[in-house]
């Protein structure tokens, strides 16, 4: 989706929810955060950092209040009576403000619309205070994760000869600091397979087959599928989680702890996968399926003219981003709900119109392997490891963070 297309959608739905809040403060500044990002114009991965921040701040704010987790970064003390919706928005609001500046208004009347339930009175102020004195310790614990690093990306090339000059993305992003992980390189895969092999020839040739932007064999819904998942970013998988808490009715401390894993496992998947992308820096099918001469392999024949069906993104290929989100954002969910949920229904702005249903979540997960073969950007055997990584993390997070405590 365009750019300019994009912040309109976006406004829209920062001026809705400065109207109105919808189930609980916790969901309501996690769609407010979701579209900051979006309207500002963030990349992925800084994206799914900041709704992290986000999310651990408003359930390390909650928690001081009701101790029921261990918490992320901070507890502190509360007195008793102290307002968990004030505390919890004041969260949100002193990160969100200060990471879009540019949305003061918006931002300004969602925090007036969450705390319009809570009465004057210390309870509110109480809140507020510790609510913005644990985002301030969390921003400042964040400080220096290694998120603004420079783009240092050293283009291939011999003396005098002309190579495209838009960098790729996000090259030092493997090295920020996780949230649940130890190292971005924690869960690293082995590397892709050897370019004789007979599963280099199946990939290769499904996906040459399978995501042409001409000439495909893709059916109309797998067409329809590719277009949908083009979309990235915190809204594929948010939106996943706004509706399993909503449908499961979470008090308000269960709800900030899945947001808050659901987000710490996004953020840390992000960061796994760029780790993995530059240590293999394996090729995207436009330049294998351009260069299908070069492999040294037969059963792989080259096209000069092939391009994928949408624009390939500016990282290299293995593993499949796409994949280890989706899969860490649905493993945590099955941690604590199992595989079939209540229908999920998703949109997405590029692919207008159409919505896509899911009762299982590991059916949600291979839909996404599936559209970025048909995609053109994606070899099958990328989307499987994505997936087998995002879901060691989703179970590293779960199992090590925000535990229950007696």
């Amino acid at each position: 989706m365009e750019l300019a297309t994009r912040v309109l959608v976006i406004a829209a739905v920062l001026a809705g929810l400065g109207r109105t809040a919808s189930a609980d403060v916790v969901s309501d500044w996690n769609a407010m955060a979701v579209a900051s990002g979006y309207a500002a114009g963030l990349l992925p991965p800084a994206h799914m950092r900041n709704v992290a921040l986000v999310h651990v701040a408003l359930f390390d704010a909650i928690n001081s209040i009701a101790p029921r987790y261990t918490p992320y970064r901070v507890r502190l003390p509360a007195e008793p009576g102290t307002s968990r919706d004030a505390a919890a928005a004041a969260a949100a609001h002193f990160l969100l403000i200060r990471m879009y500046p540019g949305q003061a208004k918006e931002l300004d009347a969602l925090l007036q619309s969450s705390l319009s339930g809570v009465p004057n009175g210390q309870s509110r102020e109480r809140g507020m205070q510790l609510g913005e004195q644990v985002a301030a310790a969390i921003l400042a614990e964040r400080k220096a994760d290694g998120s603004e690093a420079p783009n240092t990306y050293r283009p291939f090339t011999t003396p005098g000869t002309y190579v495209p000059t838009l960098f790729p993305i996000a090259t030092s992003w493997g090295s920020v600091k996780p949230f649940a992980l130890k190292t971005g390189s924690q869960f690293r895969p082995a590397g892709p397979y050897a370019l004789t092999s007979s599963q280099w020839t199946a990939d290769y040739n499904e996906v040459k087959r399978m995501g042409a932007k001409t000439g495909s064999q893709r059916s109309a819904e797998q067409t329809e599928i590719a277009r949908f998942w083009e979309y990235t970013g915190p809204g594929t998988y948010n939106p996943v989680v706004r509706q399993v808490a909503a449908a499961k009715q979470l008090q308000l401390s269960e709800s900030a702890r899945l947001f808050a894993l659901v987000a710490m496992a996004g953020a840390d998947a992000m960061i796994a996968v760029m780790d993995a992308k530059y240590a293999y820096n394996f090729w995207r099918p436009v330049t294998a399926i351009r260069n299908g001469d070069l492999d040294g392999n037969d059963a792989t024949d080259r096209d000069p003219a092939w391009e994928p069906f949408i624009t390939t993104p500016m990282h290299p290929e293995y593993p499949c981003a796409h994949c280890i989100t989706q899969a860490a954002v649905a493993t945590v969910l099955e941690a604590e709900f199992g595989n079939a949920v209540p229908t999920i229904t998703l949109t997405s702005p590029t692919a207008p119109g159409a919505s896509r249903h899911y009762v299982r979540l590991s059916d949600y997960v291979a839909e996404v392997v599936n559209a970025r073969v048909y995609d053109g950007v994606h070899y099958r055997i990328s989307g499987e490891v994505g997936a087998a990584m995002g879901r060691q993390i989703g179970a590293y997070t779960v199992q090590n963070s925000l535990k229950p405590v007696r």
